[in-house]
């Protein structure tokens, strides 16, 4: 089982694939949380260039509750990582958690169905850039 759904977009500058991504997300009721810039991060940390890679941390609050209640510790899983890199020929891709894949180390039968819906809101996001 592959852990990420992923497209690749040609011809989108990065940052109107960041914007895509993120009115794409809203659409299935994530908002972003975190944002995080590795090539900046990497640059000014460590003094190398990387490329293009940004990770979103992207939450539904209502399954996030629901993943709350029915696991504690879920929050180590939370949120739903996205990234969006640019490619070395200059394409860019999106690439997502898969939640069924990565909560499948948690048995709980509860939680397990909560994955499968949002797993089907993040492919739809993918799916549709």
């Amino acid at each position: 089982m592959s852990y990420t759904f992923d497209k690749t977009l040609k011809g989108v500058p990065f940052e109107d694939a960041v914007l895509r991504v993120t009115d794409e997300l809203k659409k299935e009721g994530f908002g972003i949380l975190t944002e995080i810039d590795v090539r900046e991060t990497l640059k000014k940390k460590i003094d190398v260039d990387f490329r293009k890679y940004r990770i979103l941390g992207a939450c539904n609050p209502g399954y996030a509750h629901k993943a709350l209640l029915a696991e504690n510790k879920i929050g180590a899983f939370l949120p739903c990582s996205v990234i969006v890199q640019e490619l070395d020929n200059g394409d860019v891709e999106v690439s997502t958690v898969d939640p069924a894949a990565s909560m499948s180390s948690v048995r709980n039968e509860k939680l397990e169905e909560i994955a499968s819906e949002v797993r089907e809101k993040l492919q739809k996001v993918i799916d549709s850039l």
